[in-house]
């Protein structure tokens, strides 16, 4: 079983990037099952009914999100009816949409888990908690979780709690990629961060002129995405023992 995941996808450049380069990386790696983390896909942060539909019509399978889950309300009614859009399982039970799935591919079932980190972030139930809460409802022998996460420690931290408890854990939230793929000792596959996928000549796919107004003067700035240069996908592909549940590789990936 080859599982893609791809870093936040950002605005409808890096859905479009994201849409020209998919079939051909799917079949080059054999990849069975795509999740990507789309809480950006919509141009102007969050996430939209179109742009959630855009990102599945063009081969994902399970779309992943974040702090900017909730940023546009017409996105709340998608949630609750779209089986394979999730949000962080730590908000809070009234928010809408639900936390993890479980893909049926007829050989095999794979659960996927979407948390939240608590460092820098939001106050929400703490991950560990969540993640102990969520398994102990039984979820597939094969199990992703996607930890949108600011804090480094707290990224690597709950990878290794999880080790040999989820088949991989991958980080997400930065848009910066991390260089530190592995397979921890009791088989779960991890990377800090996926990074992004969008405009490559950007600071996290914005314009870098805005981003650098708005660190100077540190008064409100619309943040523009980054257009006309080239593009990038970053991500990995973990490799799982059907059997066993246990990751046999992690592959870091970077596609321009």
């Amino acid at each position: 079983m080859n599982i893609l995941a791809i870093g936040d996808v950002v605005g409808s450049i890096g859905c479009r990037f994201l849409r020209s380069h998919l079939p051909s990386l799917k079949k080059m790696k054999g990849v069975d099952l795509v999740i990507a983390n789309g809480e950006n896909s919509a141009d102007g942060n969050g996430l939209t009914p179109s742009s959630v539909r855009y990102l599945l019509d063009s081969g994902v399978d399970v779309v992943t999100s974040g702090n900017h889950s909730f940023r546009r309300r017409e996105s709340y009614d998608t949630y609750d009816t779209c089986e394979f859009l999730l949000r962080p399982a730590n908000f809070p039970a009234a928010a809408p949409g639900r936390g993890f799935c479980v893909v049926d591919m007829g050989r095999v079932q794979v659960g996927v888990v979407n948390l939240m980190g608590v460092v820098y972030m939001e106050s929400l139930e703490s991950p560990f908690d969540c993640a102990d809460r969520i398994l102990a409802q039984g979820m597939p022998k094969i199990t992703v979780v996607d930890f949108h996460a600011e804090a480094t420690g707290e990224k690597r931290s709950l990878f290794w709690y999880l080790d040999g408890r989820v088949s991989a854990v991958f980080g997400t939230h930065t848009h910066v990629q991390t260089a530190d793929e592995c397979v921890l000792p009791n088989g779960t596959g991890c990377i800090t961060d996926l990074g992004m996928t969008g405009p490559v000549n950007s600071v996290l796919g914005v314009k870098p002129e805005l981003v650098i107004q708005k660190m100077r003067t540190k008064m409100p700035v619309r943040f523009d995405l980054a257009a006309g240069g080239p593009c990038c996908i970053g991500g990995a592909l973990f490799q799982i023992d059907d059997a066993t549940g246990k990751a046999l590789s992690a592959e870091r990936l970077y596609i321009t």
